[in-house]
């Protein structure tokens, strides 16, 4: 499994940034994958992730400014964002969770695999 992050940059409060998260090794037939941030000093936290059955959920901060999607053909996961504010900063890891198909699949727990993060810069 290889997760490569990409689209990460520096711009100014209000703008939009596009994140790509090209994914191999796998193919996501019962997985979760998601974005996750790390700001400064903080704890890395969940911000939209997506099932294999396309159910998504959004942390409460970026509901409405940013929007996760899959191109399933290229294996590519990808995060819109957009109205973004300084609070946004950090490092974004694009990462993946694997279920067998006797377990339910879930995005609320641990994830399998990592990748080494973009970072994202928001000045105000």
């Amino acid at each position: 499994v290889r997760l490569v992050e990409s689209g990460g940059g520096s711009v100014q409060a209000g703008g939009s940034l596009r994140l790509s998260c090209a994914a191999s090794g796998f193919t996501c037939r019962r997985c979760c994958m998601g974005w996750f941030r790390q700001a400064p000093e903080k704890e890395r936290v969940r911000v939209a992730t997506i099932d294999s059955f396309g159910a998504i959920n959004y942390a409460d901060s970026v509901r409405g400014r940013f929007t996760i999607s899959r191109d399933n053909a290229k294996n590519i996961l990808y995060l819109q964002m957009n109205s973004l504010t300084p609070d946004d900063t950090g490092t974004y890891y694009c990462a993946v969770d694997f279920f067998s198909e006797w377990s339910p699949v879930r995005c609320d727990g641990g994830m399998d695999y990592w990748g080494k993060g973009t970072l994202v810069t928001i000045s105000s």
